[in-house]
């Protein structure tokens, strides 16, 4: 971070990943900003004066300041700033820009609960469960507002009086699905909405598995109550290991399908029977490094 660091760096940078000079990605982007401590370092060097189209160049940095200055009841954060969410620069494809409705606290203890659009009666009943056991213990449910096992979680966590945040694979100003409306702004309201894309963007094929990194990074942990060999949850598991976040498994998820097998050995990985041991398992993984050692041990020595 540094002092340096207002409207016109932010405004820098999205310009930066509008534009992508020299066909740096998103990842390069943020790395080289983040070395400089300077987005408009960076939009210089690649951007020097009488060189290349300078009317271009304003008009795309302009209009990224416009946008900065209208998303600020967006609730729009850069990498670069100290409410960015210290928990997501700890993983290595952090997003650049967040955005969000509601309140983003400085610090949060939460785990993501995902699982299958189409989920069995025993799913949903499951992540009801899990969510309200979460919520009961002041942990935040994290999960993606997709439809099955999220919308359970969700709803669970709020109407047991607990926290719950979507991270969603569109931008914020959009409803998806649109079924999903009324939950959606009942989040924003009571808990929060946050996304990595541009306020307005559609939905992709793309969004989604960049949603469940951003989803891993902000929890603690994921907890897989239900998933198919092609599901989400299933690519999400894999991102949290590769995060060094721990993955709860429940005995559905694992029986049911072939991919668990890749990871139940892997560490952090945990296989629980029943709710009551996803529950407690969660608690154990919310409560930080020292008590994932204890559990640890304690699987070990039994």
């Amino acid at each position: 971070m540094t002092d340096r660091w207002d409207d016109m760096e932010r405004a820098a940078l999205v310009a930066l990943l509008r534009t992508r000079p020299a066909g740096l990605s998103w990842r390069e982007l943020t790395r080289e900003v983040e070395s400089r401590q300077s987005a408009l370092r960076l939009w210089e060097e690649h951007h020097p004066p009488g060189l290349f189209d300078e009317a271009a160049q304003t008009s795309a940095l302009i209009e990224a300041q416009h946008d900065v200055v209208s998303w600020r009841e967006l609730g729009f954060l850069t990498f670069m700033d100290d409410l960015y969410p210290s928990q997501l620069r700890e993983i290595h494809d952090f997003p650049p820009v967040l955005f969000h409705l509601g309140e983003l606290p400085a610090e949060e203890i939460g785990l993501a609960v995902v699982g299958s659009r189409q989920a069995s009666d025993l799913g949903l009943h499951i992540a009801r469960s899990v969510a309200a056991g979460l919520a009961d213990r002041k942990i935040t449910v994290i999960s993606g507002l997709a439809k099955g096992i999220d919308v359970a979680a969700h709803t669970a966590a709020l109407d047991s009086g607990g926290r719950t945040v979507a991270v969603i694979g569109t931008g914020v100003t959009r409803h998806y699905p649109t079924e999903n409306r009324e939950l959606q702004d009942r989040i924003a309201a009571e808990g929060l909405v946050i996304s990595q894309f541009w306020p307005d963007s559609p939905p992709t094929k793309q969004s989604f598995p960049m949603r469940n990194a951003v989803m891993s990074g902000y929890g603690r942990a994921t907890i897989v109550i239900e998933a198919g060999e092609h599901s989400g949850a299933r690519i999400q598991a894999r991102q949290a290991v590769a995060h060094g976040r721990p993955v709860i498994l429940t005995d559905l998820v694992v029986r049911n399908n072939k991919w668990p097998s890749e990871l139940i050995d892997r560490p952090g990985v945990y296989v629980a029977s029943s709710t009551a041991e996803v529950i407690e398992t969660a608690e154990h993984v919310a409560s930080g490094p020292a008590q994932i050692d204890a559990l640890l041990n304690a699987a070990a020595d039994g």
